[in-house]
């Protein structure tokens, strides 16, 4: 029989259903794998006791007949940005030191609610601000997949740790956060499937805030189709959360029907960049003549405002992020450093509870705000905003879904491009233009590098169409037939 840890959602939902084994049993399992490979520094806070006594509520339902829904019994990892009742939430962050929250946040909650089992919280960069995980304060993560020389890689960021624990089989789901690529990036660089929603698609409420106007909820799986069954149970509307939007939710696992005939695949003729890995155009080529070969029609289209998406991006996101991140002071929760005076407690606390990373963006965010430079910077960039947003509409009046590269490199050695921000910036060039434009976007593993190292390609689809991104999304990982899985 296959490992327990090697399962997808689907096939464990299926064999919970016909009782080969028991969510106690799926637990366990995972919760083993977990203790093995704490080298991977994977997860801040395990939580087995909650796995355990979920997965044995689980099985008493199903004994009783009462399924709660597809994710019942199903062990999961939740990205400590999430606010989880009763149990360390820390966003990676020094300054939320202890910081255990009485209420649960709606995604995490709706999991909850349809039986999901939470087997921790996992490691991410700090207030998810960096794209390899190496700024979290408990520390970098290690990818599970290997360099030929032996190096440890970066897992991609934010959700380094979620990505991790998916492809190295510690969890059969995770969720990720995803403001300028931090689902898509990272699953490209561990082989694994991530979706980011349309933004209002997922509930923003108990989420740690980086960026209000940009951050969304999405699941990092194994498979489309179980990042279909996962963003099911995820989404929907919530009155908590302003920018959620009243829109159903379908059944986007009954979307996935293996045909694009006639489908309208758009090649944004702006993401072939100067110098670009001619290992990434290769693979962006092959998706190319999948799409072909599947039915679809190949059709180049053009986004000419995506040379300025990067510099736009890293002008809002820290904006957002200096005034979200005001709020933490020492005062109410968290991190508290004393000082002789109100003032000097509060810029001791900010001092030592945020790391360098965050520092730098707070800064930059507090910069383009202030009263001289806001129109010269933080308007102008809303204003280009706009401009990229638009393009993308123009685009999907031709086409039904943009096919493009996920990341402009695989995964590199943990240690590469720390001292140089801007490189590590332009890990999101493919991806931050989707999160301007609040456009939904999913990564799939589609080939290996020359170093034996995962690849993906990213679709981009029309807001609020979930159902034909994953549709088309399937269609390309059986035409990649990708079958890659990290060095034991």
């Amino acid at each position: 029989m296959t490992k327990l840890t090697d399962l997808k959602i689907s096939s464990a939902r299926d064999g919970l259903n016909a009782g080969d084994f028991t969510a106690v049993e799926l637990a366990q399992a995972h919760v083993a794998a977990m203790e093995e490979a704490r080298s991977l520094n994977a997860f801040i806070t395990e939580t087995p006791d909650i796995a355990m006594e979920r997965a044995k509520q689980s099985d008493e339902r199903r004994a009783a007949g009462n399924t709660a829904g597809p994710m019942d019994g199903i062990p999961v990892a939740i990205k400590d940005l999430f606010c989880t009742e009763g149990v360390l939430t820390t966003a990676g962050s020094h300054i939320l030191d202890g910081f255990i929250p009485p209420y649960e946040s709606t995604v995490s909650n709706n999991l909850r609610e349809g039986g999901a089992v939470m087997l921790g919280k996992t490691n991410m960069d700090e207030f998810a601000m960096g794209s390899a995980n190496i700024t979290s304060y408990y520390g970098n993560v290690i990818n599970p997949w290997k360099g030929q020389d032996g190096k440890d890689l970066v897992p991609g960021g934010s959700s380094g740790g979620s990505a991790a624990a998916v492809s190295g089989r510690l969890a059969l789901a995770a969720t990720g956060t995803d403001t300028g690529g931090s689902i898509r990036q990272p699953a490209s660089f561990t082989g694994i499937v991530g979706l980011k929603p349309t933004y209002g698609r997922c509930s923003r409420w108990g989420v740690v805030a980086f960026a209000s106007s940009l951050d969304q909820a999405g699941p990092m799986t194994r498979s489309v189709r179980d990042a279909a069954i996962m963003l099911g149970s995820m989404a929907g509307h919530d009155a908590k959360d302003s920018t959620s939007a009243p829109i159903h939710v379908p059944d986007f696992e009954a979307a996935l029907s293996g045909d694009i005939k006639g489908l309208k695949v758009g090649i944004p003729k702006e993401y072939r960049m100067d110098g670009m890995d001619a290992e990434i155009e290769a693979l962006w080529a092959d998706g190319i003549d999948m799409m072909k070969q599947a039915g679809a029609e190949i059709i180049d289209v053009s986004l000419p405002n995506t040379k300025h998406a990067l510099p736009t991006y890293y002008i809002i996101a820290p904006a957002e992020a200096s005034a979200n991140l005001a709020r933490y002071d020492g005062v109410r929760y968290g991190l508290r450093v004393p000082g002789d005076s109100l003032d000097e407690m509060y810029a001791n606390t900010r001092a030592e509870g945020f790391g360098d990373e965050v520092q730098r963006r707070v800064l930059i965010g507090a910069y383009v705000l202030s009263a001289g430079f806001y129109d010269a910077y933080y308007l102008k960039a809303q204003k280009v905003r706009r401009l990229i947003s638009e393009d993308f509409l123009k685009a999907f009046e031709a086409v039904d879904v943009l096919l493009t590269p996920t990341a402009p490199s695989v995964a590199f050695a943990i240690g590469e491009k720390m001292d140089d921000p801007v490189a590590m910036y332009l890990n999101d060039v493919f991806t931050v233009p989707a999160s301007l434009a609040g456009m939904p976007g999913i990564s799939v593993p589609t080939g290996l590098s020359k170093q034996g190292l995962p690849l993906g390609l990213q679709l981009i689809g029309k807001p609020f169409d979930e159902e034909t991104l994953l549709r088309t999304a399937d269609v390309l990982e059986s035409a990649a037939g990708f079958d890659g899985r990290p060095n034991p």
